[in-house]
């Protein structure tokens, strides 16, 4: 059985820890929704400042939104379109410290001021992105990133 439990330490520390639970989340659990659900409300609530953390999953053509916390969110999301499609499009995890500043940001939720969106891929196969919002400037830093990347990374490994 999972047990939640406050994180303690540097920030570094905290997403040892937080990785440690997104680990015992999936273990033994290959089915995309249940782990995105559990991923979703274990970020969500375990870090601050934040107003938004879900998946979308690309169906052959677009992001769809799948499991979440937050308020109701965007439904479909073209590659082309926003930070989400820009991280899907290229590959490579998008911080933005001001979404109001990135070209063709779709504002599903006005209060989101800026987004860390990790692509996630198994192989060259486009599963979709893991989406955090945050209605604070420049909430992300390098060490967010490298943290949210590797709970990213725990999800995909678990697809099997």
């Amino acid at each position: 059985m999972f047990t939640s439990s406050s994180l303690t330490g540097s920030k570094p520390e905290q997403y040892g820890q937080l990785l440690a639970q997104a680990r015992a989340l999936v273990h033994g659990e290959s089915d995309r929704i249940a782990n995105a659900a559990n991923l979703a409300a274990l970020v969500y609530h375990a870090l601050p400042e934040l107003n938004w953390a879900g998946f979308y999953f690309f169906d052959g053509t677009e992001l769809v939104v799948g499991p979440f916390q937050g308020l109701p969110a965007c439904v479909r999301i073209p590659l082309s379109k926003g930070v989400c499609g820009a991280a899907a499009s290229t590959r490579t995890t998008q911080r933005i410290e001001d979404v109001d500043a990135f070209p063709g940001h779709i504002a599903c939720d006005s209060a989101s001021r800026s987004e860390l969106v990790v692509p996630l891929f198994k192989g060259d196969t486009l599963i979709g992105v893991f989406d955090l919002d945050s209605p604070v400037l420049a909430r992300f830093d390098a060490e967010d990133q490298a943290g949210l990347e590797a709970i990213a990374a725990v999800f995909v490994e678990a697809l099997g």
